[in-house]
């Protein structure tokens, strides 16, 4: 019993994270935990010394003083108080006023005004509930399908996980050891190309099924004009501006990450406070969702931690090394099975827990045999997308699932009897978003210039290539003299 402990410690060790996880322990506690169950239990069997308990202190201590988490905070909080002073609600009314002649237009509005808030704002959760309350009864009242409404309303909202700020693509950036800019810039197109894909998808609808997503009746278009012009540049030039000053100054690196973060949280103050909507009770709410947000990441990491330690000190990471590249098909078979890994166990995990357990299992696996970690964590931030999209236990069908109407209710404008969205529709819904999802998965596998031009494309070399050529020595010069 006790040789075969010794042996096979490493898969015994990420199991018993498995039974914790199942138990419904935290997660926090539950890495912490097993980590100090198999760290004692390795100590006692003599794999491991009782010193290597001592590195834990400046871990810790390392994660509490490393800046890039700093923007967690910056661009949470900047989210909120966006989400919480009325931009979401005036853009989507602007934006649904403008594409509404057309079939589709509503869904339209909520993808770009998703992709905007996903520039702006970086949290899935206020990205779903604004447009689930603001779009969602818009949408039924006109006619929509509700799982064309429900599906656009969660995947847009989803789009906050790739398109930068993303707080994933920090955490990302953090456990790959790479460049949090480079992580944006190299996920920047993807998240474009991800939003013209849910585009295209409605686009088909409009053509098949046009009683799907109905245009807006005339009665219900009451912007036209100059008016429209102006109320769109009122509506969308601060969120603009704001993106710029977040991304192109981090883009341009003309500041970090961290500092576009802060710059981000006061732009999102002064936008508040240009609307007249900022009070204390908004920003005493702002401030206590972003301490809670980040003592949450902060506790994972810390657990995460303890877990790691133990882990490779009872040789978990060759373990993985052997079991990951001994896969049949060199990188791509890696990366399949890598991909099937992290969608899978997106149906129990959400992308925190994934990030902070897997992520540091796999990324120097993948930097061994060869791949580019920017190109690796953009895949893994795609892929991991769906884990807010799966069913059942999607946190944005969460999310939407708790500003849907359950019940029948009068509609305020028509007077009319309208029926609930049922959990069911919301859950249908979300599959044909998942399916694009899945594809951009795959796209990005064939097509890794997608990411890795815009990192490495402008004025970079390979340090590789780079040659040193010596003259050749003169053989008629006499040999250096020699001391004895």
């Amino acid at each position: 019993m006790t040789q075969f402990l010794i042996e096979n410690m490493a898969p015994l060790m990420f199991g018993g994270l498995i039974v914790f996880l199942l138990l419904g322990y935290p997660v926090a506690f539950a890495l912490g935990a097993n980590g100090l169950l198999f760290g004692l239990l390795a100590i006692e069997l003599g794999l491991i010394q009782v010193q290597l308990f001592q590195a834990l202190p400046e871990r810790v201590f390392g994660i509490m003083t490393n800046d890039t988490l700093l923007a967690i905070p910056f661009f949470t909080f900047m989210g909120l108080i966006l989400e919480r002073s009325g931009m979401a609600e005036d853009l989507l009314d602007t934006i649904g006023q403008l594409f509404g002649p057309i079939r589709g237009g509503l869904a339209y509005a909520v993808i770009f005004v998703g992709a905007l808030l996903a520039a702006t704002t970086g949290v899935v959760a206020a990205s779903v509930i604004s447009m689930g309350l603001i779009s969602l009864p818009i949408m039924l009242r006109y006619g929509y399908d509700r799982r064309v409404a429900s599906g656009v309303i969660a995947a847009s909202g989803t789009l906050a996980q790739i398109i930068p700020p993303s707080l994933v693509l920090i955490i990302m950036a953090d456990q790959l050891g790479r460049s949090v800019g480079d992580m944006y810039e190299g996920a920047f197109l993807p998240g474009l190309m991800l939003s013209a894909m849910y585009a295209g998808f409605i686009f088909l609808i409009s053509i098949f099924k046009p009683d799907f997503v109905p245009a807006l009746p005339k009665e219900a278009r009451t912007l036209r004009g100059m008016e429209m012009v102006k109320r769109v540049l009122i509506s969308l030039v601060p969120p603009l501006v704001l993106i710029f000053l977040v991304l192109g100054t981090i883009f341009l690196g003309i500041a970090t990450p961290t500092e576009g973060g802060g710059m981000g949280a006061a732009g999102a103050l002064i936008l508040a406070m240009m609307k007249r909507t900022l009070s204390w009770d908004l920003v005493k709410q702002a401030m206590d969702s972003t301490t809670k947000l980040s003592s949450f990441v902060l506790f994972i990491l810390i657990g995460s931690t303890v877990f790691g330690l133990v882990f490779r000190g009872v040789n978990g990471d060759l373990w993985v090394e052997h079991l990951l590249t001994g896969l049949p098909g060199g990188q791509t078979g890696f990366l399949i099975v890598v991909n099937i890994l992290f969608f899978v166990l997106a149906f129990f995990l959400d992308f925190f827990e994934l990030a902070f357990i897997l992520v540091p299992l796999v990324g120097p696996v993948a930097d061994k045999l060869g791949i580019d970690l920017i190109w690796f964590g953009v895949l893994l931030g795609v892929n991991m997308q769906t884990s807010f999209m799966h069913p059942p236990f999607g946190f944005a069908l969460f999310f939407l699932r708790s500003v849907a109407p359950e019940k029948e209710y009068t509609d305020k404008v028509t007077g009319k009897r309208m029926a609930p969205i049922t959990t069911q529709q919301i859950y249908w819904g979300s599959v044909p978003f998942v399916l694009i999802q899945i594809i951009m998965v795959a796209i990005l596998i064939f097509w890794p210039g997608l990411v890795l031009d815009s990192v490495h494309g402008a004025a970079k070399f390979d340090p590789n290539t780079i040659q040193i050529e010596l003259p050749p020595m003169d053989e008629s010069e006499p040999p250096p003299v020699e001391f004895k």
